[in-house]
């Protein structure tokens, strides 16, 4: 579907590229997560119940998945860049303001509002990495940006805000989540360029808006199906993970982070791994395998013996974080090689829509509400079923070639 130019850009650049981009994404995590990780010692300052913990996540979900349709349409017509930046300075003066919240309403407003801000940034740079690579290097390039949230927000971010959490509070946390993203902004207006906007390849395609055009693709739809259940994984698994860490298993908050950034470290290594792999098996192989692995994840998180032996604990669960290469895979590399170019942005924008909110609104929200009555093992046992749900959308998928 996807013309196999190579882009007008050099090598140079397209490696600078995919480092800058490496780190806005890992900053755009890292303030997305920080909130899950922090959420034992803001559910007992703020005397949160198990249903507000998960609709705090769903409200930044809803955002985020309206938004990154919005504007990741918008960025097919307008410009990358021209979208991204502006959205960057403001996710981040948000995620400050998370840390000034004094009570529930506060800080689901302020989240909810940083949700908007966030999601497009998802949706638009992974697009301007993907059409600005050259198409031997695609799924290694985007891999390698993806893989930024596993290594800043899955690994770093659990371990960095709770310790600074412990010594001076989740407030000064949010801060530290934020401030990065200032100086990344500036970075990006002066050195990132627009990627050439294609020509209409068929008769009556400029006429059709992008998000029109992508619901004519099998894949696409395949991918909004394995991104609601690898949300569902992600989230919920996050949500609440941490919660039965340290209420069931009695773990201290700063243990439960470091396990938890093991994950995100192994998140890392197959984020980068799997989409560069996929450029040589395919990509819907890849993808069924990872999300397959990744049921293993939280099922592992329940099985109490092994909370005597941590360090194994944790070697599972960086084995088994396959997260980051499901982003790459499902919701960024098979959408946008399934439609025109033109459309790039409304189809990953599109999937990240339906992933957004079954996965990062329901799941939670059903998952606080299953806690409430059954206890907080529930929710993992949904994380597990949802990872299922991405290996069985990935069985019918196409390849690229296939996908017309």
């Amino acid at each position: 579907m996807r013309s196999e130019q190579q882009p007008a850009f050099t090598a140079r650049y397209e490696t600078g590229l995919v480092a800058l981009m490496f780190f806005v994404w890992g900053v755009v995590f890292l303030d997305r997560m920080s909130q899950l990780y922090l959420m034992p010692y803001i559910a007992r300052d703020l005397a949160l119940t198990d249903k507000e913990v998960g609709a705090l996540t769903s409200a930044t979900a809803v955002s985020w998945a309206v938004a990154s349709l919005l504007f990741g349409a918008l960025s097919d017509r307008v410009g990358r860049k021209l979208v991204l930046v502006p959205l960057t300075i403001v996710f981040s003066l948000l995620s400050g303001l998370s840390g000034l919240a004094g009570g529930f309403g506060e800080l689901l407003c302020v989240r909810a509002a940083m949700g908007a801000a966030e999601g497009p940034c998802w949706s638009v740079l992974n697009a301007l990495v993907e059409q600005s690579s050259s198409p031997s290097r695609r799924g290694r390039n985007v891999g390698i940006v993806v893989s930024a949230g596993a290594l800043i927000g899955l690994a770093v971010a659990p371990v960095l805000t709770t310790q600074i959490a412990a010594r001076v509070g989740w407030r000064l946390a949010f801060l530290v989540a934020g401030a990065p993203g200032l100086v990344l902004a500036g970075l990006m207006a002066r050195y990132v360029r627009e990627p050439q906007r294609p020509a209409p390849t068929a008769a009556g395609e400029a006429m059709a808006p992008g998000a029109l055009r992508t619901l004519r693709q099998r894949n696409v739809w395949l991918c909004a199906i394995a991104a609601a259940g690898f949300m569902s994984w992600l989230f919920v698994q996050n949500a609440f993970a941490p919660l039965y860490m340290t209420r069931v298993e009695h773990l201290d908050p700063r243990t439960a982070g470091l396990l938890l950034g093991a994950a995100g470290l192994g998140s890392f290594v197959l984020g980068i791994l799997a989409p560069a792999l996929s450029d040589r098996f395919g990509r819907p192989a890849v993808l069924a395998a990872t999300g397959l692995l990744s049921t293993l994840l939280p099922l592992a998180i329940l099985i109490h013996g092994l909370y005597a032996h941590l360090w194994l604990l944790a070697l599972i669960l960086f084995a088994t974080q396959g997260g980051q290469a499901i982003a790459a895979l499902a919701i960024v590399l098979i959408p946008a090689e399934s439609v025109p170019a033109g459309a790039v942005g409304a189809a990953i924008g599109l999937v990240t829509l339906v992933g957004e909110v079954i996965g990062g609104t329901a799941a939670p929200l059903a998952a606080g509400w299953l806690a409430d009555a059954r206890g907080l093992a529930m929710p993992l046992w949904v994380a597990a079923g949802a990872s299922l749900v991405v290996f069985l959308a990935a069985l019918p998928m196409r390849s690229a070639k296939e996908a017309v």
